[in-house]
């Protein structure tokens, strides 16, 4: 699959590559770049086939964020930004709403997903990258909370999920100076689970992490993958409960089964994918008519 802004393969060891791929833009993001990172994410979702997603891209840099062109736009673009009055402040809040969701159905995938990053990380991308469950990063890479040079703050969801990954100093500072974390300090911070030599490396790492994934039972890695996410941000207490109600849904002693005996033969295992999650059908036609005043 290709769109304008990225290209997806699906692997036969149940991994997902996609390729951020203007590099010619750096990777920059324009608004019509989140519905279709969302839309993708959501299809690899909800046909249950992938195990683990990872996320690179061509070029020198992983991404530079929101193309600053966007801030000004017009037409449309105009007028989703526009806060001059209280009407246009409450859609604007709704837009907002909408873009953020669409990093949110990263951290919410049934799947891990693993970005390896190279050259700039920065605003947008930063927010995307800390929606992922695992962080590589060439020795070039560097991370950075671009917004506040022009004049905002972040607001996609990296100072919500940052100081949840790295020690609430480190996030802070970040937030407030814009300045670099270059990636040995994002591997010391915990930002990054490690720093490779070069972009070529640092994507192999993440596709060996990818593969060795994938070959784990996939319902006990979603599983252990919402247990994680409902931790972070719930008291210990609450989060035994969820456990609790979590376990016995997923508990299958015949998928222990598979996985002991691949365990012992130190292979792979043979897992069914995940169930395929079923659309919600639209109203038919004259239902949806009845519906009009």
């Amino acid at each position: 699959m290709e769109t304008d802004f990225f290209t997806v393969e699906a692997l036969p060891t149940g991994v997902a590559h996609l390729r951020l791929n203007r590099p010619e833009r750096m990777n920059t993001m324009t608004p019509a770049f989140f519905p279709a990172l969302r839309d993708v994410v959501a299809t690899l979702n909800a046909e249950g086939a992938t195990r683990v997603l990872v996320l690179s891209s061509a070029g020198r840099h992983f991404s530079a964020g929101m193309a600053l062109e966007v801030f000004a736009g017009a037409g449309d673009l105009a007028a989703m930004l526009d806060t001059a009055n209280a009407r246009a402040r409450l859609a604007f809040q709704d837009s907002l709403r909408q873009l953020m969701r669409c990093f949110d159905v990263v951290e919410q995938a049934r799947f891990p997903v693993i970005a390896a990053v190279q050259g700039a990380c920065v605003g947008g991308a930063l927010d995307l990258a800390a929606a992922c469950d695992l962080r590589v990063a060439s020795a070039d890479a560097f991370f950075a909370v671009q917004e506040i040079h022009i004049g905002m703050a972040a607001d996609l969801g990296v100072l919500q999920r940052l100081p949840k990954i790295v020690p609430p100093g480190v996030a802070r500072e970040m937030a407030f100076t814009g300045e670099r974390l270059g990636a040995e300090r994002a591997l010391a911070a915990g930002l990054v689970n490690a720093v490779l030599p070069d972009a070529e490396a640092a994507l192999a790492h993440a596709m060996k992490l990818a593969e060795a994934i994938a070959a784990k039972s996939p319902l006990a890695v979603a599983g252990s993958k919402l247990a994680i996410n409902y931790a972070i941000d719930h008291p210990t207490a609450e989060a035994l409960e969820q456990m609790t109600l979590l376990q016995s849904a997923i508990f299958d002693i015949e998928e222990m089964g598979r996985a002991i005996v691949a365990w012992k033969a130190k292979s792979a295992g043979e897992f069914a994918p995940l169930a395929p999650v079923k659309p919600v059908q639209a109203a038919p036609a004259a239902a949806a008519q009845s519906l009009k005043p």
